[in-house]
């Protein structure tokens, strides 16, 4: 079970990382990088930083070199934001959550059928009635009446 302090740290890390990543790292290497989620150890030395990289495996594996060689920058970053005793070291890894996400989608339409049932913008305007117009009476509004009339 994840304690708060460390969850916080976590969440903090994660916002100056890729705050940093997104304003201050200059290398070209380092483009199109997402921070996804940190994972923080216990004992709050150890911070492994989840990133998702769009592109093929040669941007991702590029990216990921100038993350590595940017890791002392960062980690520098993380320290003026934090207060604790021990500033986490900072490793770096891939995570394919989103491209596998992408990968599923895409094989499930190229599987399933499409819906016969999905409804254009265009039928469900004509189904509303117009400002002004009564609605059709239904036969169990007719049976609700008739009920009424018999009680009295």
């Amino acid at each position: 079970m994840t304690s708060r302090r460390v969850l916080k740290v976590a969440e903090a890390i994660r916002e100056t990382v890729s705050l940093a990543i997104l304003t201050e790292i200059r290398d070209p290497r380092v483009r199109d990088v997402t921070v996804t989620y940190v994972e923080v150890s216990a004992d709050l030395r150890h911070a492994k930083v989840h990133v998702s990289i769009m592109g093929d495996e040669r941007k991702e594996t590029l990216a990921l070199h100038g993350l590595e060689s940017a890791a002392g920058f960062l980690q520098r970053k993380v320290a003026d934001r934090l207060d604790t005793r021990y500033i986490p070291r900072l490793r770096f890894v891939i995570d394919k959550g989103v491209k596998h996400s992408l990968a599923v989608a895409r094989i499930l339409d190229q599987v399933l059928p499409p819906a016969e049932d999905d409804v254009s913008e265009e039928e469900l305007v004509d189904d509303v009635p117009e400002a002004g117009s009564e609605p059709e009476d239904s036969p169990e509004d007719d049976e609700a009446s008739e009920d009424s009339k018999s009680d009295s």
